[in-house]
C-alpha cells in the first residue's frame, strides 16, 4: 500500500513481513517503483533518480535480466534481492467447486502454524481444499488488498503437496475475488518452482517482473 507521498507504507496487521525497501516493477511497455516510508530522504531521492533510467523489459520471462542500476540500489540500501514474474488471471478462471470457505483458526491450526485469529478477516476469502474437515490447501489475501486489486498468498500443507490441490484453490479463490469486483493478482520468484508451475497450469499471463529489495533477515 502507497501512502499519500506514493512511498511504502508498512502494515499494522499481524503476520505481515516488513515492506520492501524499493520495489521495481518492469513491465513490456513501462516500469513503476516505490521506496518505503522510513528509507531516509536523500537516499530516496538518490533511488528514485535512477529507477527513472530504467528501461522496460523485451523479455519478461528471463530471470537473468536485472535492472541496470542494481548493484548502486543494493548499496545505497542494503538487504537482499527479491525476484520474479508477476501474473494476472485470464478472463475466464475455470474452477472446481469442491473448495470451502474458512473463517475459523482451529480449523487452520491442524496443518499450518502461524495463523492468528485477527488476520482472517482481512485474508478473507480463505479458500481451501479440505481433508477429514481441516484445510489441507489455502488460498488467502497476502495482503490488505487495496479498492481495486489483491494479491494471492498460497500454502498447502507438506504431507498434501504434488496431489494438484493449489491451482484448485487459486482458482477459486481468483474467481471469488474478481466476484467482488476487485483484480486478482499472483506473483513468485523465480526460484519458486512449484509456484511457478501453478501459474502455468492455470494459464497466467505475465505482465511484469518483480524486482525487489527486502530487509535481510535475522
Amino acid at each position: 500500500m502507497l501512502d499519500g507521498r506514493g512511498r511504502i507504507g508498512t502494515s499494522p496487521e499481524p503476520n505481515v513481513p516488513p515492506a520492501p525497501l524499493f520495489a521495481l516493477i518492469r513491465g513490456a511497455s513501462s516500469c513503476a517503483w516505490a521506496v518505503r516510508a522510513d528509507v531516509s530522504e536523500n537516499v530516496s531521492a538518490e533511488v528514485e533518480r535512477l529507477a527513472r533510467q530504467e528501461c522496460p523489459l523485451d523479455d519478461l520471462q528471463n530471470p537473468n535480466d536485472a535492472p541496470a542500476n542494481a548493484d548502486t540500489y543494493l548499496a545505497l540500501l542494503g538487504g537482499q534481492i527479491y525476484s520474479g514474474p508477476a501474473f494476472t488471471f485470464p478472463d475466464r478462471i475455470a474452477h472446481s467447486s469442491d473448495v470451502e470457505l474458512v473463517d475459523k483458526l482451529e480449523l487452520l491450526e491442524r496443518y499450518f502454524r502461524g495463523w492468528v485469529a485477527d488476520e482472517i478477516p482481512w485474508r478473507a476469502p480463505i479458500v481451501a481444499v479440505m481433508d477429514n474437515g481441516y484445510p489441507v490447501s489455502v488460498c488467502f489475501c497476502a495482503t490488505r488488498s487495496s479498492e481495486n486489486t489483491v494479491e494471492a498468498g498460497l500454502e498447502t500443507a507438506a504431507a498434501f503437496r504434488g496431489r494438484g490441490f493449489a491451482p484448485r484453490v487459486t482458482a477459486a479463490w481468483a474467481s471469488a475475488i474478481r466476484a467482488s469486483g476487485r483484480i486478482p493478482l499472483y506473483s513468485t520468484a523465480w526460484t519458486n518452482r512449484a509456484s511457478r508451475t501453478v501459474a502455468r497450469k492455470l494459464g497466467l499471463i505475465q505482465y511484469a517482473v518483480d524486482w525487489t529489495i527486502v530487509e535481510r533477515a535475522h
